[in-house]
Parts: C-alpha cells; structure tokens; sequence
C-alpha cells in the first residue's frame, strides 16, 4: 500500500469532500490594462502578466514578459496579485492556472484567487489540469468570475493534498530536467551542423579535414542554387482550380505548416482536396522522388523531402519544388544546407514583404551554396541524421523518453486527483 493509500485509508476512508471552487476563495480579483498608447505607463518597475505568461507545463510563475510603472498600474483596475495565490484565465484559454512565486499585476484575462487554509494551491493547479473548462465564445473563448466559482474540486485533507503534490511536483521536475538537456542537445546539434556546413574559413581546421584534402584539394565549390538543381517549381492554389476539404476530398494539401524538416508532418488540421485537384496541382508542381521542398512564403524557409511517390498529397502555391542535381547535390545534404544558420540568414535578406514575406524564385536561384564532392556531402549527412535523430525524433532518444514520461505524469496526475466522493450526510 502507497502513502497515499495509506493516508486516504486514515483520513479519508469514506470518501473525499467536493465543494464548489468559490466556496474555497477567500478573494477573487480581476485584472486590467492601462492603455498602450501611453509611453509611460509601460517598462516600469511592476510585473505584468497576460495569458500567455501562464505556462501549463510548470508548477510556479515565471517571470511576465512586460512590466508597467506605478502610473500606469493607477490608470488601470489590475491589482498586484501577492505570492501564494493562484492566478487563472478566464480568456483565450480558460482554465490555465498557475501559483503565484512573486507579486505581479495582471490583465483583464485573468483573475487572481487567493484560497482558503482547506486548499493547496499547488493541488489545486494540478487538479484545474485534468478537468475541461466549458467556456462561451467563438473567436475568444471565456467563462465568467461566477462560472469559475461554480467549478467542482475536490478537498481531501491537507496531508492527502501536500503528499499528492510531492509526488506530482516529482514528475514535473524530471520532465523539466529532460527538457533542459534535450535544448542543450539541440544547441550542440545546430552548432555541429552550423561548423559542418560552414567552409568559409580555413579547411584545414574544419572537422572533415582528412575527408576535404582528399577529395577537394584545391577548396570547396561554391555555386549558385540556380546551377546545383535541374527544375524549379511550385504548387497550386486553390482559387478557380478546385475547392478545399469538399465531400469527396480524400487527399491532403500540403502547406508550410506540415513541412517537417524531412518529412510531410500531415495532421487532423490538414486540408484535403479531391483526386482531380490532385491531378492539376500535380501539372504543375511535377513533385517527383528526391525533390527538395520549400517554403517561399509566410514562414520562409521550412523544408521536407519527396521520399516517394506523393500518390495522396501535393503542395500549394509558395511550397518551392527543387530537384537537386544528383550529380553533385545530395538531397539531404541540400536541406541541411537550406536550414543552417548561414544560408538561413542570406536566404531571410532576399524575402521581401511586410505582412507576408517571400522570396521569388529569381532570388532563390542566386543564394550560393558549398558543394563539396558527394562523398564529403554524405559524411556530412550521416554525422548529422545521427545527431538529429537524438533530438528530433519522437521515438528514440531523449524526445521518445519525454513522451513516455509525460505519457506516465499525465496516468498518474488523473489517477492520484481521482477520489471517491463522500456521501451528504
């Protein structure tokens, strides 16, 4: 038998109490925004936290993204929210909830609570994460200060609460934990593709070096995009050619957000279009096995490889179909190349566009590039596909063991924060 059982045994054995949230408040304040017009009232000396600054995957308040003066708290309703007290949304994403670690003033999307002695705030937040709030509004979602009041919670004793805690704060740490080196992991992946990628400097100090001085004595090619692939192509958009999601869509429309580095990342967000749509995007884009594709507008520069056929999918309009060269330009190679920190930034200084960036094709085809012999290119690719296997993919290494422990932290939060309710006497 666990402490818990062992607790609930003892303090509980009949059941847990539920009561209404409100019943649990001792005060429930709103917040308020001064006006954003006014230079002064903003980058004082007092925390401001919007929504946004309520991060659900951790257990204390970080610090708010903004600040505000004493003038500009004064011209506004917000309160300074003290240490201890839970802040929770009533906007966007109602619900969220956080414990407070240091007084701040909020916004008009939140309220802070400040709970009864018969209430863990730590508990508390745990709990709000396994319930579903049932909010109003379709373009902003919201409940009222009356309908969060009305929620039901469970009040087990305070040591049932504060063990429950513990073991949960546990979970959370080691998730934390695995985060941070997954970052660092990522960081030291960038920085080895960035120096692998980068031959602009001296080649006898570069990694491969062995590798460069038998197969590129004399240095490495540099050579304009336009050179290093055969066709340049893009996709179809909708407009009078088909329609997005009909009844007898079945295939899948590929845009920027389901580019996934080396992969088509289809999802439930997915549009789809018929089989004829299929057909005519197809007539233009020509995707065929090997082709590099590419973001050329909205978020430039996302990518994903043709690994075959695409028999239920094609792209839209601004995804950029390259078919490298196979002759002198690796396919892999190449989208590593287009997603380093160097031809990134060329790549971003050739877009245009203020609300919509873009960068045409009569650009694109001008970034130069290393091209190194395809032996040198493949070494590169290997040391790295190594290396992006260990953060990026979901089932293996440090990403596959963060899913399982979050998977694991998410059955036990449900099944320790799941009580018996107690029979009204």
């Amino acid at each position: 038998m666990s402490k818990i059982d062992e607790l609930i045994a003892e303090l509980c054995p009949d059941g847990v109490e539920h009561r209404q949230l409100g019943s649990c408040v001792l005060a429930n304040i709103g917040g308020g925004t001064p006006s954003r017009s006014v230079e002064r009232y903003w980058r004082g000396d007092i925390p401001w936290a919007s929504v946004g600054d309520i991060n659900a995957s951790g257990i204390t308040m970080g610090h708010p993204r903004q600040s505000i003066s004493e003038e500009g708290l004064a011209s506004s309703s917000s309160k300074i929210i003290p240490t201890g007290w839970v802040v929770v949304a009533v906007k966007i994403a109602p619900g969220a909830m956080r414990v407070v670690s240091a007084p701040f003033a909020i916004n008009q999307d939140i309220r802070g609570l400040q709970l009864s002695p018969i209430l863990d705030p730590h508990f508390l937040t745990y709990y709000f994460k396994t319930i579903s709030i049932i909010s109003n509004g379709t373009i902003v979602q919201g409940i009222t200060s009356k309908r969060l009041e009305s929620v039901q919670v469970p009040v087990p004793p305070l040591e049932v609460q504060r063990e429950i805690v513990s073991i949960l704060d546990k979970f959370t740490q080691l998730e934390a934990e695995l985060e941070a080196e997954l970052e660092a992991r990522r960081s030291q992946y960038e920085h080895t593709r960035d120096q692998l990628l980068d031959f602009s400097g001296d080649l006898g100090s570069h990694p491969l070096c062995e590798l460069i001085a038998e197969f590129c004595p004399e240095g490495v090619a540099r050579i304009q995009i336009g050179g290093a692939v055969k066709k340049l192509r893009t996709g179809l958009n909708p407009r009078q050619n088909f329609n997005l999601n009909s009844p007898d869509a079945t295939g899948y429309y590929v845009t920027v957000r389901e580019l996934g580095g080396f992969e088509i990342r289809i999802t439930e967000k997915t549009d789809k279009v018929s089989s004829d749509a299929l057909e005519v995007i197809q007539k233009r884009s020509e995707l065929q096995v090997g082709d590099v594709l590419f973001s050329g507008t909205g978020t430039i520069g996302r990518t994903a490889l043709v690994s075959a056929a695409p028999l239920d999918w094609n792209i839209k309009e601004g995804v950029y179909a390259l078919t490298p060269n196979a002759q002198v330009l690796d396919s892999r190679y190449f989208i590593y190349l287009l997603s380093s920190f160097n031809i990134r930034l060329h790549i971003l200084s050739k877009s245009s566009g203020s609300t919509v960036g873009s960068i045409p094709f009569s650009e694109l085809v001008k970034i130069e590039i290393p091209i190194p012999p395809l032996q040198v290119q493949r070494e590169i690719v290997s040391i790295l596909d190594k290396l992006d296997a260990l953060v990026n993919d979901l089932t293996f290494g440090l990403p596959a063991e963060i899913t399982a422990r979050r998977k694991q932290y998410e059955y036990y939060r449900n099944k320790l924060l799941t009580f018996k309710e107690l029979e009204a006497a």
